[in-house]
């Protein structure tokens, strides 16, 4: 197997374990996974999507993020609001999810494994260790809905709901 398609299946695999929860917490959008609080599904939702879209078209691509009117709401250590009628309707980010990821896509078609070496057009300064190359940002892309899993199988508890099974 080649390290392409490697993160082609990681990319599957997170996509998902984690969208499985967030489609089952679709009636339930604002369940935060706390009592103190904690990252509500929509946000989530929101924030897998703006995040990606920013990682590959941004920083691997150099071009600008084409839901940069997001970064208020979903952008990297923005507080989630608790207001429902902030955020875009769950069926308009679930489909901009799903864009995004064949964008993702689109490019690891374009790509071999000595291309992932490469440095990417816009690393943020600072976070080379993380956005240097497009290898190290397609790792984050294959981590990111993971990191987010367990607030949504959190939310889910707080609510009754039996884990998933797959």
């Amino acid at each position: 197997m080649s390290t392409i398609d490697y993160i082609r299946r990681s990319l599957q695999t997170s996509r998902n374990l984690t969208l499985a929860l967030i489609d089952d917490l679709k009636d339930a959008p604002m369940q935060v996974p706390t009592t103190n609080g904690g990252n509500p599904p929509i946000w989530i939702l929101g924030h897998l999507t703006y995040g990606e879209a920013n990682i590959v078209e941004s920083i691997i691509e150099g071009k600008p993020n084409p839901l940069l009117s997001w970064d208020a709401t979903f952008g990297a250590g923005k507080e989630p609001s608790t207001e429902l009628e902030s955020y875009p309707p769950w069926d308009e980010l679930r489909e901009a999810f799903e864009t995004v990821r064949e964008k993702t896509l689109a490019l690891l078609d374009r790509l071999d494994d000595a291309d992932l070496e490469k440095p990417v057009k816009k690393c943020p300064e600072g976070r080379e260790d993380f956005f240097g190359t497009i290898e190290q940002c397609m790792m984050v892309l294959t981590l990111h809905p993971l990191m987010h899993y367990g607030q949504l199988t959190d939310s889910r508890r707080v609510l009754g709901r039996a884990p998933l099974r797959r």
